[in-house]
């Protein structure tokens, strides 16, 4: 399935959306969005997403992961791929490098409690941690698949790198990673935040569920 024009201008809008509003650096960041049931358009290689233009997106096979019109995707594309491959309730894969959460994701993300807002039991959910692996790698695509086949997991930290999460369309994705971007700054600013009782996230995450 080849891409038409609209679905082109689709997908760069949404780049250069989630570019502005902070959540990329330069060419940090990449984006992927299921278009056909074996097809998605993913950012070129080094692109900027904030300057995204037309000829800068690659169309690719979910099932192979060959580029079907003569561009080269993403270094990242095996795991935005083996995402959508896994989680057909998943059209969208969004790995971004926001400044708060990216400076968690070079410590210890692990002992943080990120629900000191609503939004992260309601949109966001627990974060998986995926150890420092070479950007690029098949260790690291296979190890950013893995800590997505739980389908409660819509977050996850790349140590050293960056995050990556996903969402059922453009304003999906991109507004987990707002809202999660906003919790890490509230930890990292605010020495008195303090999460939110458990059973009030209990209750919020089922409120989110019905």
């Amino acid at each position: 399935m080849s891409p038409d024009e609209s679905q082109i201008k689709t997908f760069v809008s949404a780049c250069r959306k989630a570019a502005a509003l902070g959540l990329i650096q330069c060419s940090s960041g990449n984006l992927s969005w299921r278009i056909g049931p074996d097809t998605a358009l993913l950012s070129v290689s080094r692109s900027w997403l904030g300057e995204l233009t037309d000829d800068q997106v690659a169309a690719c096979s979910i099932e192979t992961g060959r580029c079907i019109n003569g561009k080269t995707p993403t270094c990242e594309s095996v795991f935005h791929l083996g995402i959508l491959k896994n989680r057909p309730e998943i059209n969208v894969v969004l790995h971004f490098q926001s400044p708060h959460a990216t400076a968690i994701a070079c410590g210890t993300p692990e002992k943080h409690d990120y629900n000191v807002i609503i939004e992260i039991p309601v949109y966001v959910g627990t974060p998986a941690a995926v150890d420092y692996l070479p950007p690029g790698s098949r260790e690291l695509a296979q190890a950013v698949i893995e800590a997505f086949g739980d389908s409660q997991t819509h977050m996850a930290f790349l140590k050293n790198h960056g995050l990556v999460t996903i969402g059922k369309d453009f304003n999906d994705a991109i507004q987990k990673a707002v809202f999660f971007e906003l919790a890490c700054r509230i930890l990292m600013t605010n020495p008195d935040a303090q999460p939110i009782p458990p059973a009030a996230v209990k209750s919020l995450r089922q409120s989110s569920q019905a």
